[in-house]
């Protein structure tokens, strides 16, 4: 049994960042994102016969490091709700630059959810399927839906992510830095809470952001939208770097990008940034300006346009004779 899902990652408009339960993955705040269109993961999970051992396979690389014992445990948690103990070959082709802070991450665990959920026979509603990718990666519980989504905070049962109601939006991603980041996002994270003397504020006024934000979703209002977004996206990395030691994700480029994107509304040309955890910067804009906000920012980095993303969906399911390519979620 063979099933094969593919993802895209999200890049989030009010940020996730922090945890307040780190064995579930819940977040200490909701959160709201837009899903890309580019850079998606394709992940196969194919049940092996007793005796042998779980493997995983990274863009033509057996891995054997910690990402493995992650995808051990994910795959624990999917065998547990199964109620098997079959193991598993997992395939993965992931096209986001991995650690890089461009949610590599987030599209792989998304696609491994929908992969594995099915290949152990779980039928499960796109809510389930938010909450168990939420297991493996935080972000990923809002690569399930695509499209523009929100995350809930609160308890197991009640935080996964949904699509909701947005105007046309599209994104411009500057790659500044496609290698792995020097600290990862869960070691960040944790320093960021034990030590910042903003974490505290951050969670107030990421809970207020979040309810403006999807205020300005619903009224598609794209330049409260791009004002909250880049404002929230400044406040994360400020929390961050108070941290002890200091953790500095945005160089000197990255803020050289943030203050093109400036320019650029001076000028009359409507763009808003913001940067997730790394260097790399993404630019909101209007569907209509992507390709002058792409053009403008030439030279920066590597620049790669993207639109609204889809959601998690399966694109085989072998040994059972189905071809669920154009559904979306479920088996």
């Amino acid at each position: 049994m063979t099933s094969t899902a593919v993802a895209h990652p999200n890049i989030a408009l009010v940020k996730y960042w922090g945890k307040a339960d780190a064995d579930l993955a819940l977040p200490a705040t909701g959160s709201v994102s837009m899903g890309l269109d580019v850079f998606p993961t394709t992940t196969s999970v194919t049940l092996l016969d007793q005796g042998e051992q779980d493997a995983f396979t990274l863009n033509g690389r057996v891995v054997d490091d910690r990402a493995l014992v992650r995808v051990e445990r994910f795959l624990d948690l999917v065998r547990h709700i199964a109620g098997s103990d079959a193991r598993a070959a997992v395939v993965s082709e992931n096209t986001v630059p991995t650690g890089a802070g461009l949610a590599s991450s987030a599209s792989g665990f998304a696609a491994l959810a929908v992969a594995a959920a099915d290949a152990y026979g779980l039928d499960l509603s796109a809510r389930d399927l938010s909450r168990l990718a939420r297991r493996g990666s935080g972000s990923a519980t809002r690569s399930i839906p695509g499209g523009v989504s929100v995350w809930h905070a609160g308890d197991d049962q009640a935080s996964f992510a949904e699509t909701v109601p947005a105007p046309p939006m599209a994104m411009v991603v500057v790659t500044i830095n496609d290698g792995p980041k020097e600290i990862g996002s869960r070691e960040a994270m944790r320093r960021t809470i034990a030590t910042s003397p903003f974490y505290p504020a951050w969670v107030t006024s990421t809970t207020v952001t979040v309810d403006d934000m999807l205020a300005a979703c619903a009224a598609g209002d794209f330049t409260r939208i791009g004002e909250l977004t880049e404002s929230n996206a400044l406040r994360m990395h400020a929390t961050i770097e108070g941290a002890f030691p200091p953790i500095r994700y945005l160089n000197s480029r990255s803020v050289a990008v943030f203050d093109a994107v400036a320019a650029m509304r001076a000028d009359g040309l409507e763009a808003y940034a913001t940067a997730d955890a790394g260097p790399n910067v993404v630019v909101l804009c209007r569907p209509a300006d992507r390709a002058r906000v792409a053009t403008a920012l030439d030279g920066y980095g590597a620049v790669i346009e993207s639109g609204t993303g889809p959601a998690a969906h399966l694109l085989r399911s072998e040994g059972t004779g189905e071809n669920p390519e154009t559904e979306e979620h479920t088996r």
